[in-house]
């Protein structure tokens, strides 16, 4: 069965911007179907800060065959070694919402036990280069939220430049997660991200644009000092 992963680790900066230059992962690695290699940024950041780009945080989005595939890859590739020191999570596909080429999203969809069971978003789009100044206008007080919201256990952002942008987020259930998207939270400004989607809607800011919603299958290491994010594991 397709399986989905999502990993992070810190590497030392110069060896990050080689990374960066040189796309470590290989499109000929047994299994994968596709990955997405970016940098972490911190969502609501100011754009011009040293916090908002973290060079030396990777994050790694990656669509497997199985999950063998994915174990192989871990034990045997250079880089899938430097992974496996790090913090990842196994991730089995619920729905998506838009579309984005790359990932195959199987026919055979996973479900949630419950509403109140613990969900992964992952949103990922190429942005239009003109769109940008208007996304950031839109989308930092939805960063903000998210990053803010009490449902969440762990929430970032990343890039791949020169125009792929991300979100990942980790919610301690599946109706924290949709109360927010659909605005009502009981948080400061609770239709932020409602608006934003009604102004995409209007004019859109991206080429391609998909959400992803997750069962979390396991965690394995830690993220900076900390791990079970998956409330319940």
């Amino acid at each position: 069965m397709s399986i989905f992963s999502y990993h992070l680790i810190e590497l030392p900066f110069f060896e990050a911007v080689k990374r960066i230059l040189s796309s470590p992962i290989s499109k000929d690695i047994k299994g994968l179907i596709h990955s997405e290699y970016m940098t972490a940024m911190t969502l609501g950041a100011p754009i011009f800060s040293t916090s908002r780009v973290l060079i030396g945080q990777v994050a790694v989005f990656m669509q497997w065959k199985n999950e063998n595939a994915l174990e192989n890859y871990l034990e045997q590739d250079s880089f899938g070694r430097i992974l496996a020191k790090g913090w990842h999570l196994r991730l089995s596909f619920i729905r998506e919402w838009g579309k984005f080429s790359g990932f195959k999203l199987p026919n055979d969809k996973d479900q949630l036990e419950s509403p109140n069971s613990p969900v992964v978003a992952v949103t990922i789009a190429r942005m239009k280069p003109l769109a940008v100044p208007r996304f950031i206008h839109w989308g930092r007080p939805v960063e903000k939220l998210v990053r803010d919201h009490p449902g969440t256990t762990l929430s970032l952002a990343s890039v791949k430049f020169p125009n792929t942008v991300s979100t990942f987020s980790i919610w301690k259930s599946e109706k924290e997660m949709t109360d927010m998207v659909h605005g009502h939270s009981k948080v400061e400004k609770p239709k932020r991200h409602s608006n934003v989607m009604q102004e995409r809607e209007r004019k859109d800011f991206h080429f391609e644009f998909t959400t992803l919603r997750f069962k979390p299958l396991a965690e394995y290491g830690e993220w900076k000092g900390q791990s079970n994010f998956i409330l319940n594991n």
